[in-house]
């Protein structure tokens, strides 16, 4: 059954669909009120013209579908599987940065107290995400100091015979012995720690001074003085910040981004207790592309007009179905926001027109990724831009945090005041990010073409390394640095074939010529420029290589790890110094650099499949743990090789160590 029998063959209940590539990944997830007609609103746009079939239907050669009870599972399994299959032509939230909280693990017998990311069902009581970070483990500090609850590993299940260094530091009650203190004490020290995280301060002040007068009159100073120091920390730390809590209904995140050029930034304020206590910034580089793939990516309204579906990527004005017409540019600070259905189109045919941006489906997107799966969601969400399923989201968190959610477009006032001010650090940030590093690569690139005597700019560099360990597992490694950043997917790994021992310059030459030949026998262009990681050695055999290829022109240059000059070939005997402050020297040695990494990390992976497939597994009476001991103590096989059998026998017993010695000396006796 082909893409277009599946389409039709779809049933007409919500669900979520998944677009397969020939490879059988999938590309796009997409969730739907109504399967069959959500999708096939694709080969709807994609039948008006072959402008508007769209980068993901091209690809696009299978369909699979899943369906679910209501639009609010949908919803949930959409993010669930975006994150999972992280497919190319959805909006992917690169930020993975989660808030930690404070653990109080309430269903052991003595409760400890714990600094977590991780919130599972395990009976503990988890308090928080505190922002910023370090908030958590100032607290957690505090609860040692104050509580004196511990965080050690210590099982509490049962005594021990002695305590360690926290009782005697006087940061523990000491549990873990016997005698140390009692079920009644350490009671009391959880009940207080949990109403200093729940935020009950005036509780946990009466409470405190009540005990601290009992002691005192009860002639215990020392108890009493303790008292007196948690009450004076806990006031203390009322006034500087307020502990955010579920139970707060002032807290919330406000949303703000900035869009120009291709290029997007959004910040989040996160504000707990109405005050601003953290930031994250948030930049995509690759939109234009995603967002012309997702062009296609739309639903079909009572009257058929094809809609804008709101979990894609905004379009662009000029893809591939938009025809003439040109969806409004919004940017944050504008008088009014994005307008939908037919009032948001204009006629700009007449004037060249940037490519704009769609926020709705893009918030969206990361509103879903950002907040769906999260314990702690915050009573308001304040957003620039309004979407489709705003309302489905809204109602999906509340059922999911149990208390209300909103998720709010504010038009005016103070809230709205707060977007702006989330948009207007956007727009700093997007300046930081994009707009000056522009220049200055452009400045790098030409400096580095002055001082290497490029023909041109460069817009891709090579460069080569070379790893081993005194000739063994010889490999080599290629990055490439491609129009002001590494393309990582352009890197490639060399195992040296025809070189025996210790040889780097023959070691050299071979992949050099190996690299080069492909490119030759596919008719693929040369690089900006070839870079070696080594000295003059290096660099003359790379000049062989290509000048056997018939590559005499092509722009060659060295790089000496202790001298950090720079060597052209042609002109070795002037090299170029630059000052150690230089950025064009800095590039040079941040290629360098990453080539050294990626080679000694496929050298090491090289030497581990070899130690894994170790000649010693051959030998009788040796198998995968005396392997490893022996490796472990002597180092490598070949240190292992060449080990008396005295030696071996200290590591392994007399009749293996003999046996091993033979294996590896011919069966010649030993002495």
């Amino acid at each position: 059954m082909d893409l277009q029998e599946k389409i039709r063959a779809l049933p007409t209940q919500p669900g979520v669909y998944l677009y397969k590539n020939a490879e059988g990944e999938v590309i796009y997830v997409g969730k739907a009120k109504n399967l069959r007609s959500r999708v096939r609103s694709y080969l709807l746009e994609a039948s008006q013209a072959n402008a508007k079939t769209g980068s993901l239907m091209r690809e696009a050669i299978d369909l699979d579908y899943i369906l679910v009870a209501n639009e609010h599972e949908a919803l949930a399994l959409e993010n669930n599987l975006i994150k999972q299959r992280k497919p190319r032509f959805n909006i992917l939230l690169r930020d993975d940065k989660t808030y930690p909280y404070v653990k109080l693990t309430l269903a052991d017998r003595y409760p400890k107290v714990f600094v977590t990311r991780r919130l599972r069902k395990d009976g503990a009581a988890y308090y928080g995400p505190y922002f910023p970070g370090n908030l958590a483990y100032r607290v957690v500090e505090l609860i040692h100091r104050s509580f004196l609850l511990p965080s050690c590993k210590v099982d509490l299940s049962r005594y021990h015979p002695r305590a360690c260094l926290q009782y005697y530091i006087h940061r523990c009650l000491g549990p873990c012995v016997e005698g140390l203190t009692t079920p009644e004490a350490y009671k009391d020290a959880v009940r207080d720690a949990q109403l200093f995280l729940e935020g009950r301060h005036a509780e946990l002040e009466r409470t405190l001074t009540a005990r601290m007068m009992a002691a005192a009159e009860a002639e215990q100073f020392e108890a009493a003085a303790r008292l007196r120091d948690q009450l004076s920390t806990i006031r203390q730390l009322q006034e500087k910040q307020r502990i955010a809590t579920a139970e707060q209904s002032d807290d919330a995140d406000v949303f703000g981004y900035h869009f120009e050029d291709g290029a997007l930034a959004v910040n989040l304020f996160h504000m707990r207790a109405g005050k601003i206590v953290d930031r994250r910034e948030f930049f995509w580089e690759d939109l234009p592309e995603l967002l012309e793939a997702i062009n296609e990516d739309t639903t079909t309204d009572a009257v058929g007009t094809p809609g804008l579906d709101s979990k894609t990527l905004p379009n662009i004005p000029g893809a591939p179905g938009l025809d003439s017409e040109t969806w409004e540019t919004t940017r944050p600070g504008a008088p009014s926001f994005p307008r939908t259905s037919a009032e948001g189109v204009r006629d700009q045919s007449s004037q060249p027109v940037e490519p704009a941006f769609r926020p709705g489906p893009f918030f969206s997107a990361l509103l879903k990724q950002l907040y769906i799966d999260q314990h702690y969601v915050p009573r308001s969400i304040l957003v620039p831009v309004d979407f489709d399923d705003r309302e489905s989201l809204t109602a999906l968190l509340a059922e999911r945090t149990g208390h209300r959610v909103e998720l709010a477009v504010p038009q005016r006032g103070e809230k709205r005041s707060l977007v702006d001010l989330a948009s207007q650090n956007a727009r700093q940030s997007h300046t930081q990010r994009f707009r000056v590093l522009e220049p200055s690569r452009k400045a790098v690139q030409e400096a580095l073409a002055d001082a290497l005597m490029l023909p041109e700019l460069p817009r891709r560099i090579e460069c080569f390394d070379i790893s081993h360990i005194q000739g063994a597992e010889t490999v080599a490694s290629l990055v490439v640095w491609e129009d002001g950043k590494m393309n990582k997917s352009a890197y490639r790994k060399f195992k040296v074939m025809t070189v025996q021992g210790v040889d780097d310059f023959a070691s050299m030459r071979e992949v050099v010529e190996r690299r080069y030949r492909r490119l030759k026998d596919e008719n693929q262009p040369m690089p900006s420029l070839v870079l070696i990681d080594g000295g003059l050695g290096q660099l003359h055999a790379a000049a062989d290589a290509l000048e056997s290829l018939g590559f005499t022109s092509q722009p060659l240059a060295s790089i000496a790890k202790r001298e950090e000059v720079i060597y052209l070939y042609g002109n070795e005997d002037e090299p170029v110094v630059l000052d150690r402050r230089s950025p064009v020297l800095h590039l040079v040695q941040l290629i360098r650099d990453e080539s050294h990494r990626f080679a000694v990390g496929y050298h090491r992976q090289r030497r581990a499949m070899r130690d894994r497939d170790s000649e010693l597994l051959n030998i009788p009476g040796v198998g995968p743990q005396t392997r490893q001991r022996l490796i472990t103590h002597f180092g490598s096989l070949r240190d292992v090789q060449q080990a008396t059998a005295e030696s071996l026998a200290a590591v392994v017993p007399r009749k293996t160590a003999e046996a091993i010695w033979r294996h590896f000396h011919s069966a010649q006796p030993t002495t």
